[in-house]
């Protein structure tokens, strides 16, 4: 796809942030044609580089999250960084950064010094727990938005403990909301005529607004919702069932249509005639009893023969996929879904495309994460004019 066709063509993000909310973020406008540009610490980079699974000392994680980003090093803590970073500004539409609010000031990066030198630049700032409160300056993950936003509460089995995820599930969703942040502020500076402001994400507000029916359940009938594992008694039967030959099947009846199909499916005719077991209030009283009949009737038969059936009867079930059954599902197979990159450290690596499909303007992944420092030349000497002197000198300082 020609270049001038991306639909964010024009848009030059520097994406000055590490581990995974605000890089999630410059990816995303990455994938639909904006230049990102990669500010990292010399010598050691971004700490994703090095997070989770690694192949020849190489993230996995990384590899994904940093496509389509050049990369370049840069000391935001000296002066001269500093004056080459707020160059980059200058020719920028987006800075998306993560450190605390007391380093940004230390370093004249703040919110309100960026604006008085950039005033059309979007800065989006994304932290643990947002500006104001007296916990602004703490340190803060995703794990502990996790803790904090009520998910590890009603997350887990019943008798046991509060559930963390295995993977970036707090920076994730907040990455989600900060991107169309930036794009309603780029809209009112482009589109109304405005100019560039300040986007105050955090990790916590975003995954709570998800569970929000917990604060208001506790808000209006003092009640706090606990952990129930699969289940959701509103909607019963809703639960992850093993079938006979050791495998998963998850089961949705939102609609009482739904359910009436499940009970015809499971030979429990006799249910879909009886209206305490088809109205979603009635059945909740009844839901324990509904799990349990639907769990006997999987128990006996193998995923394909489960599937086979629900299929059929057009029940609102799913088979619980690990990663290998995931890349290999027809369905997503038939849509693209998981693209081949070639890569000059892995040679190839299939990786999950652009998340939205666009009929006009397409998301593209050119590349995966480079090294580190990779595009300092073309950015400092083409970019910003450094001529090779200087650079070098940046280099021996330890600048760059």
């Amino acid at each position: 796809m020609p270049e001038q066709e991306s639909v964010l063509h024009g848009i030059r993000v520097i994406d000055a942030s590490t581990l995974a909310a605000g890089p999630m973020v410059a990816t995303a406008l990455g994938e639909f044609g904006a230049e990102v540009i990669k500010v990292e610490q010399p010598g050691t980079g971004d700490p994703l580089r090095t997070w989770g699974e690694l192949k020849d000392g190489i993230g996995l994680l990384w590899k994904s999250v940093s496509r389509n980003k050049r990369c370049v090093t840069l000391d935001l803590r000296s002066l001269d960084g500093q004056e080459i970073f707020h160059r980059l500004l200058g020719a920028s539409d987006v800075l998306v950064i993560n450190n605390r609010p007391s380093a940004l000031a230390r370093w004249g990066l703040d919110y309100e010094s960026v604006h008085a030198a950039h005033p059309q630049l979007v800065m989006l700032h994304v932290t643990g727990y947002g500006r104001g409160g007296p916990k602004s300056d703490r340190p803060g993950f995703g794990t502990l938005a996790e803790a904090m936003s009520g998910f590890a509460h009603v997350t887990g089995q019943t008798d046991g403990p509060p559930t963390l995820p295995p993977f970036f599930l707090a920076d994730g969703v907040a990455a989600q909301s900060a991107t169309y942040a930036v794009m309603m502020a780029l809209y009112h500076r482009d589109v109304r005529g405005g100019g560039g402001q300040l986007i105050d994400v955090n990790l916590i507000e975003p995954l709570a607004r998800l569970i929000e029916t917990s604060t208001l359940t506790y808000n209006q009938l003092g009640k706090i919702p606990g952990r129930v594992g699969n289940r959701l008694d509103a909607s019963a039967p809703r639960n992850a069932y093993r079938t006979a030959d050791d495998q998963w099947v998850a089961i949705s009846s939102a609609s009482p249509n739904l359910v009436v199909r499940i009970y015809r499916a499971v030979d429990r005719a006799d249910l879909a005639e009886d209206p305490d077991y088809i109205e979603p209030v009635r059945r909740r009283d009844h839901a324990l009893e509904i799990d349990q009949a639907v769990a006997d009737w999987i128990a006996k038969r193998t995923l394909d023969d489960v599937m086979a059936v629900f299929e059929a009867a057009e029940v609102a079930a799913a088979p619980i996929y690990d990663a290998r059954q995931l890349l290999s599902d027809e369905h997503l197979l038939a849509r693209g879904t998981f693209i081949q990159v070639d890569d000059p450290d892995f040679g190839t690596a299939t990786v999950q495309g652009p998340v939205v499909v666009m009929s006009e303007t397409p998301g593209r992944v050119d590349h995966l994460g480079q090294d580190l420092g990779a595009d300092n030349d073309a950015i400092y000497g083409g970019l910003l004019g450094i001529d090779a002197e200087h650079l070098a000198a940046l280099r021996a300082s330890g600048t760059i």
